[in-house]
């Protein structure tokens, strides 16, 4: 009931788009922005339009034909910097290149936030397939475009693929129905609670019920294994599902714990993206938990006569002395990644880092359409400074210093636009509304930078500390790169504290379960190892990382897989205190390798296919990272943990309360 009560209530769930958004309220761009809807009507540009083969009267047609849409203001173009009744050959070419070249015309203009989808649509009416649409607002239109049918998209080759490997991992053809079901309601339930939320980020509703789904499904496949487990020796099916509960719980209680407080990890994040996902993600939890420790057991002992009745035969063989195998590569295992681990820790380290969106596939429009702009006019990136009203001569100085900072291609205030030589209150407000409010003066930079990137953030540090020279701090600076430039130092100090908070709870809730102190450091720095091997993969490639992907896997890589541990080292525990240490890693390894290799397989699956089917270059940055980083954590939990437990033997033993090991000889 209250399953289908959440899929009615998922549809009123708003999804946001603007990472802006999620700026903390006392960011520098923020408050920028406030003051600028304070005190101006006009908006900065988000959106660019290049028109082909076009006159100058053409081009002004264009001009009042786009600004004539609903949803669009401020539209700019080569008649607002310079005077085009006069002959254009006589004008600074920069300032006229800067909009008008090779018969090809560069508008620029804000589209009103909530509307992008509506007014880019009615854009591309106006312009055709063969003229260029581009810019954040467009990125926003695309990504609302795309959200609803990747993610359908994204479901339909999963499941399929999920169900196909649970298949292969049980004995019956509808446990995998019964696992997707208990872990599915958990799911809807969960999409549903987000009305509370009023609205989630567009990262959050494109990850969060596949990351869910993908890591609580473990779960349900640890109760349904114990189950068939004691209805094999003989218990009838009620008792058999009580001891299936009794002990699976410590194993699922400590794979939910760890998951649970690395996602709460991402609710300290000041960039509030972190957040919204960290909360979705820690409610998920908690609810495929309860959903797997009560609806499960009943809807299993309800229906387990068609499980009985679908049974077929193992599809796999079992991994009979593959330990013995594994447990040769034990050395090398060793050396190999003890060699790797500083080094991939010092490259994830200094990766190149995007802060926004990133680059959107070529096959996309929008995608092609960026580059025509950009081959056509390079690259554009408009600044504003708010600066105090009511020096003429300052400002007027400015100015001419702000057009001498490289990368800056030309300068729009009052001073250059109109004339030094008029006074403002001597002009209609339609001429002056859009440099001058009450308090402040606006100065727009046209500048050649990336949005981002250290040419772009120094351009914003030279710019702002020029103004500030001339007016002091009542000086504000706002736009796309001034918006990415506070996410990078807001997101750079989040990265310490989430890490850090991560890593100590996770710690906590090993100490606690194995009631060991070496055991964690072990268990922890096999994951991390992992984690910093994934990371490191973009700077050996000579490629950049999307920042919010980076934070997020690794939190959630470290969370998610250091499950494959737990079950690994619980197992080694109790064959330890039965057996010698190379006896009993060998007889681990042949009973938990295909358990993990199941785990690691969703995980991975979920995430390659994220990176697949989505266009959001943040939410395939994520699924590369997750896909990845379960195939690592697979590998390194196989290979490089039970070596650790071999080599530390006998220090887990002293380390551990109660620990019983085997003292015979093997």
């Amino acid at each position: 009931m209250v399953a289908l009560l959440s899929v009615i209530t998922q549809f009123a769930v708003s999804v946001n788009y603007n990472m802006v958004d999620y700026l903390p309220d006392d960011a520098p761009s923020t408050n920028a922005m406030d003051t600028m809807e304070d005190e101006f009507e006009a908006s900065v540009a988000n959106s660019r339009v290049l028109i082909h083969d076009v006159t100058v009267q053409e081009a002004l047609g264009y001009k009042e034909q786009i600004a004539a849409i609903d949803g669009v203001s401020d539209v700019t173009w080569l008649d607002d910097a310079i005077d085009i009744k006069k002959p254009i050959e006589i004008a600074n070419k920069d300032t006229i290149e800067t909009y008008y070249k090779d018969d090809k015309a560069l508008f620029s203009f804000h589209i009103r936030e909530g509307d992008e989808v509506e007014v880019t649509d009615k854009i591309y009416d106006l312009i055709g397939e063969e003229n260029a649409l581009s810019g954040e607002a467009v990125d926003t239109a695309s990504s609302q475009k795309m959200a609803g049918s990747e993610s359908a998209y994204a479901a339909l080759l999963l499941v399929p693929i999920i169900i196909i490997i649970l298949i292969l991992s049980t004995n019956s053809w509808l446990e995998p129905v019964f696992f997707l079901t208990a872990i599915g309601v958990s799911v809807l339930i969960n999409l549903g609670t987000n009305i509370f939320l009023g609205e989630v980020s567009f990262v959050t509703q494109s990850v969060a019920p596949i990351l869910q789904l993908a890591v609580s499904l473990d779960y349900a496949i640890f109760l349904l294994h114990s189950f068939s487990d004691f209805r094999n020796k003989g218990e009838d099916p009620t008792n058999a599902m009580h001891l299936a509960m009794k002990r699976s719980f410590p194993a699922i209680a400590a794979s939910a714990s760890t998951t649970f407080f690395g996602f709460m990890a991402l609710t300290f994040m000041n960039f509030e993206i972190g957040a919204d996902l960290g909360i979705n993600l820690v409610k998920g939890i908690v609810l495929s938990f309860i959903s797997v420790m009560v609806f499960l057991p009943a809807l299993t002992l309800t229906f387990y006569k068609w499980m009985d009745k679908s049974k077929h035969k193992q599809l796999i063989p079992n991994f009979k002395n593959i330990g013995k195998r594994v447990v040769k590569l034990r050395i090398p295992s060793l050396i190999l990644v003890l060699l790797m681990i500083v080094p991939a820790f010092l490259a994830q380290s200094n990766t190149n880092f995007i802060y926004g969106v990133g680059e959107h596939p070529d096959s996309t429009r929008i995608g092609v359409d960026e580059q025509t702009v950009e081959d056509a006019f390079g690259k554009y990136t408009p600044m504003v400074l708010l600066v105090p009203k009511g020096d003429i001569v300052k400002e007027e100085e400015l100015v001419q210093d702000l057009e001498k900072i490289d990368h800056v291609s030309s300068v729009l205030a009052y001073v250059n636009t109109v004339s030094t030589a008029i006074p403002p209150e001597y002009l209609d407000e339609s001429v002056t509304e859009q440099f001058y409010s009450e308090n402040y003066s606006r100065i727009i930079l046209h500048t050649n930078a990336n949005a981002e990137g250290d040419t772009a953030f120094d351009l914003i540090d030279e710019a702002k500390g020029m103004a500030e020279s001339y007016y002091g701090e009542d000086v504000h600076a706002l736009g796309e790169s001034v918006t990415l430039y506070d996410i990078k130092n807001i997101v750079e100090k989040d990265n310490i504290v989430v890490n850090i908070l991560t890593i100590v709870a996770i710690a906590v809730v090993l100490l606690i379960t194995f009631r060991s102190i070496s055991m964690p450091i072990v268990l922890l720095l096999t994951i991390q190892a992992a984690v910093w091997v994934n990371l490191s993969v973009p700077y050996f490639m000579d490629s950049s990382l999307v920042y919010v992907g980076y934070l997020i896997i690794s939190t959630v890589q470290l969370a998610a897989t250091v499950d494959y541990a737990i079950l690994l080292s619980e197992a080694y525990h109790v064959n330890r205190k039965q057996m010698p240490a190379l006896q009993a890693i060998k007889k681990t390894i042949d009973e938990k390798l295909f358990s993990i290799l199941i785990s690691a397989s969703i995980l991975s699956s979920v995430g390659f296919i994220l990176w697949m089917t989505s266009t959001n270059p943040i939410v395939g940055s994520i699924g590369l990272l997750l896909g990845r980083g379960a195939l690592l954590a697979f590998i390194l939990v196989v290979f490089f943990l039970p070596a650790m437990l071999l080599v530390f033997d006998k220090v887990i033993e002293k380390t551990t309360w109660k620990a019983n090991f085997y003292k015979g000889k093997g």
